[in-house]
């Protein structure tokens, strides 16, 4: 290849002796990086803004350590008793009668004789007051009516059944039997999740024309510590994203069986939990009064928080503002709209608030967009499109209240959030955020691999303590 070279020169070596405009007179393979220095923007452009979406559990959550693989906690059960599938043996018209209770998992009723109880047809609304006259099995009970007329309803229709207090007559014994409280038992396990960032002794003395920068202010000339910081970031929004979207691994699962077995892998995330035993609004995105009404109703029936804080998509942030322009006079169609949003003195050159940050409804809701519904690499790039959108989460309600839990830092009951991380730390070892680098190359010593490795790793869980108060809005 070399003597191809020298014995057939592909261009004159002599300029021509007259100034003619010869081919070989002028390049004619142009490569502007070889020929002229380029004019080059040596700061990178961050096109896509802060790339990061954790903040969440930062804003509404709790870090927490714990020493085993499973963490337990106890919710309180309701204070009064209530039945909702009861059933009388009598007819209409009886004075008396004995009523069976089919409620799911109760096998002894919580009912003793000389309680007055309200029994209300489930169909109807047609109710009676009656007082107990005694509980002869697990599941039945029995009472005489307080109305001449005796039962409002025919034997065998679906009631419920509530107690409102007692009555006995003069000199008679006390109370028969007492009741013993039950808490509600949840558990959960942490997950380990890891991230590692690789580069070779070589390229970490290579410098680069670019200077690079990250989320977190790291900046310089050399390639590898954007791929480090990048990758670091990526893996602490991971420690969030994962405590919202984990799920348990089912039994005979093909997770199940990588991660060790039945009940071994995987953890109940927010999502899950509150998709479970929270509650569920169905419909998507709640656009109207009488939707928020439904939703403070349900409020009312759990623990009634005063402050609750909605982090939504765009898309129900805007019907929420649209949904309370209205309220105060703009109509979303229609020449004539007015932007009363509010009393203002409306200037020129005044940046006019076509949003609001929160209402008052029965209870405080205070919205905030999160960046993870919208961001087009994680929930804000699934399909929304309303016939196939079934199960895309628009938004989350989150009670802005707390909770009193022990602390074992502190030793002694402390004021929490509802939502709280747990990670697995001991005297010996803290996991919460580990990080360490192995190789030979960036200052480590452990091995003859001409490379420097950072490895991160973490093992940690979320307990979503009182989901019966988070409303999770989503299709379907």
């Amino acid at each position: 290849m070399a003597s191809a070279l020298l014995n057939n020169p592909t261009y004159q070596l002599q300029p021509s002796a007259e100034q003619v405009a010869l081919q070989t007179n002028y390049i004619t393979n142009f490569n502007f990086l070889n020929q002229y220095l380029p004019d080059t923007y040596e700061k990178e452009f961050e096109r896509y803004g802060n790339r990061t979406i954790a903040s969440f559990l930062r804003m509404v959550g709790a870090e927490m350590p714990s020493n085993s693989d499973q963490i337990k906690w106890a919710e309180q059960g309701r204070l009064h008793i209530k039945y909702t599938n009861c059933t009388s043996g009598a007819a209409a018209g009886s004075n008396t009668a004995t009523f069976t209770v089919f409620d799911s998992g109760v096998t002894s009723v919580a009912i003793r004789a000389g309680q007055t109880v309200m029994i209300q047809n489930n169909a109807t609304g047609i109710y009676n007051k009656a007082i107990v006259t005694g509980t002869p099995a697990g599941t039945t009970f029995n009472v005489a009516y307080y109305e001449a007329t005796g039962q409002a309803f025919a034997v065998s229709t679906q009631c419920t059944v509530f107690i409102y207090g007692s009555e006995f007559k003069k000199g008679t014994n006390g109370m028969v039997g007492s009741l013993e409280s039950e808490d509600e038992i949840f558990s959960n396990k942490p997950i380990i999740i890891k991230d590692k960032y690789a580069v070779n002794g070589s390229d970490m003395a290579q410098i680069g024309w670019v200077e690079v920068t990250t989320e977190n202010g790291a900046t310089g000339y050399l390639w590898y510590l954007k791929s480090e910081h990048e990758t670091r970031l990526r893996f602490e929004d991971y420690l969030e994203t994962a405590m919202i979207e984990a799920v348990p691994a089912e039994n005979n699962s093909g997770a199940a069986a990588v991660l060790g077995g039945n009940g071994q892998g995987g953890s109940e995330g927010i999502f899950y939990v509150v998709n479970s035993r929270g509650n569920v609004w169905g419909g998507g995105t709640p656009t109207t009064l009488g939707d928020w009404d439904t939703i403070v109703s349900r409020l009312d029936k759990q623990g009634a928080i005063e402050e609750n804080a909605l982090f939504v998509n765009r898309g129900l942030s805007f019907d929420i503002d649209n949904m309370l322009a209205t309220l105060n006079g703009y109509a979303v169609s229609g020449a004539s709209n007015s932007a009363s949003y509010g009393l203002f003195d409306n200037d020129i050159d005044m940046a006019l608030n076509l949003g609001f940050t929160g209402f008052r409804r029965g209870y405080d809701f205070y919205k905030s967009d999160w960046k993870y519904l919208n961001d087009p690499t994680m929930r804000g790039g699934l399909n929304t499109t309303a016939a196939t959108a079934t199960g895309t989460i628009t938004g989350l309600l989150v009670p802005a209240g707390s909770t009193s839990v022990y602390d074992q830092i502190l030793g002694k009951n402390a004021k929490r959030p509802f939502l709280h991380v747990r990670y697995r730390a001991s005297e010996a070892e803290d996991r919460r955020y580990k990080t360490w680098i192995t190789g030979s190359a960036g200052g480590a010593q452990t091995s003859d691999l001409d490379a420097m490795e950072v490895n991160f790793l973490s093992e940690r869980c979320v307990c979503t303590l009182g989901a019966n108060n988070f409303v999770l809005f989503r299709f379907g």
